[in-house]
C-alpha cells in the first residue's frame, strides 16, 4: 500500500524547476499569484499543511504558531535567515524548522562588492545622466569618485559571506579588517590577510568602508546605532547586504544628509520594503530591492535544499539543515 504523500504549502512563487520537482514528490499547493500571504492566510496554510515552505517575507510568530493546530510538523524555510520565524516556539510545539545555509554566499558577496563600487565610483549618478540624455561629453572633473584599492574594509560578521567578501576585497587591493563574535581560526586570518578587532567601536572609527555581513539577532539589532555611526570617518561608506535591522536607518539617513558619512549601499532595510523616503533623495546612496541572492543558479539551489530537507523528513530522518534554537 503506497505511503500517503506529505501535504506541502509554498507561500511564494519559486523557480519553475523547483516547483516541478515539488509536484513530483509531494502533494504540493503552489502560489499562483506570488502575492505575499496575509497573516490569516499564513495561519490557514499552517492548519492544512504537513510542511510549510515560507520565505523571508513571511513573519511567523508565537501567536500564529499557537493557532497552527497539530498537523504542521516542518517549516522548511526557503532561505538561510530564520529571524522571521519564532524557532523556539515552533520547537516547543513539536514543529521542526530547516533552512538553506551556504547557498547565497558567493552571490551576496558579489553584490557587496558591486555596491561598494557603485557608491565609491558614483555609478548610479553616471547612469542617470546617460538615461536623461543630458551628457555632453567627457570632462576632467566630472563624476569624480574614489579608488577602492588601498582602502580599509571593516567587515562586521566574518562568517561564510564575510569571508567571501574578504577574498574579493583582497583581489581589489583592499586592506581587510573584521569584527566577529568569535575570532576566526588563525589559518583563515592568514589566508585572508585579515586583522581582527575585538572592539567594534575602534574598528568602525578607523575604516574607509564598513560591510555588514552578520545576521539579525537580539544582540545585533541596531549594532550600528547613532553613537557608533558617529564614530565613522566623514569619508567612509557603509554597505549592508545582510539584515536591515542591524543599522539604525533613521540615524544613518540623518548622517548621510548632513554629510557626516560619505555614502551608503543598501540591499536591505530596517522595515522591509517600507524604506525611509529621505534615503531615496540622496545621490550618494545606492538602494537595491533585496537582490543579494537573486541569481537563477542560487534560487534553484535554495529550492533543491528545501526539497532535500522535506524528503529527508518524509523518510523519517532529521533534515540535514535543521535549525535548533541554540544556533540562533
Amino acid at each position: 500500500m503506497p505511503t500517503q504523500r506529505l501535504s506541502v504549502v509554498v507561500t511564494r512563487r519559486l523557480p519553475e524547476p523547483v516547483e516541478t520537482r515539488l509536484k513530483e514528490l509531494f502533494d504540493v499547493e503552489l502560489s499562483e499569484t506570488d502575492a505575499k500571504m496575509t497573516r490569516e492566510e499564513l495561519v490557514a496554510a499552517m492548519e492544512r499543511a504537513d510542511v510549510l515552505v515560507p520565505c523571508v517575507t513571511d513573519q511567523i510568530d508565537q501567536a500564529m504558531l499557537a493557532r497552527a493546530g497539530d498537523r504542521l510538523k516542518l517549516i522548511a524555510n526557503y532561505g538561510a535567515g530564520v529571524d522571521h520565524i519564532d524557532v523556539h516556539t515552533a520547537r516547543q510545539r513539536g514543529i521542526l524548522v530547516s533552512n538553506t545555509p551556504g547557498v547565497a554566499t558567493e552571490d551576496t558577496a558579489d553584490m557587496t562588492i558591486a555596491l561598494m563600487l557603485a557608491v565609491v565610483r558614483r555609478i548610479p549618478e553616471g547612469l542617470a545622466m546617460m538615461q536623461s540624455g543630458e551628457w555632453e561629453g567627457w570632462a576632467p572633473t566630472a563624476f569624480l569618485g574614489g579608488r577602492i584599492a588601498g582602502r580599509r574594509l571593516g567587515i562586521l560578521g566574518m562568517g561564510r559571506i564575510g569571508q567571501a567578501v574578504a577574498r574579493r576585497a583582497r583581489a581589489f587591493g583592499m586592506q581587510v579588517h573584521y569584527h566577529n563574535r568569535k575570532r576566526v581560526h588563525p589559518q583563515i586570518e592568514e589566508e585572508l590577510e585579515a586583522t581582527y578587532w575585538e572592539s567594534l567601536d575602534q574598528m568602525v572609527s578607523r575604516m574607509d568602508v564598513i560591510s555588514v555581513n552578520c545576521p539579525h539577532t537580539p544582540s545585533t539589532f541596531h549594532l550600528l546605532n547613532a553613537r557608533r555611526l558617529k564614530l565613522m570617518k566623514p569619508g567612509a561608506v557603509v554597505v549592508n547586504t545582510s539584515r536591515g535591522e542591524v543599522i539604525d536607518e533613521n540615524a544613518l539617513t540623518r548622517m548621510l544628509r548632513a554629510g557626516e558619512i560619505a555614502g551608503a549601499g543598501l540591499d536591505v532595510f530596517e522595515h522591509g520594503h517600507q524604506i525611509n523616503p529621505r534615503l531615496r533623495e540622496l545621490p550618494n546612496v545606492v538602494l537595491l530591492p533585496h537582490m543579494g541572492s537573486a541569481t537563477v543558479e542560487g534560487r534553484i539551489e535554495m529550492g533543491e535544499k528545501v526539497i532535500i530537507n522535506i524528503k529527508t523528513f518524509a523518510d523519517g530522518h532529521r533534515p540535514p539543515d535543521l535549525v535548533v534554537p541554540s544556533m540562533l
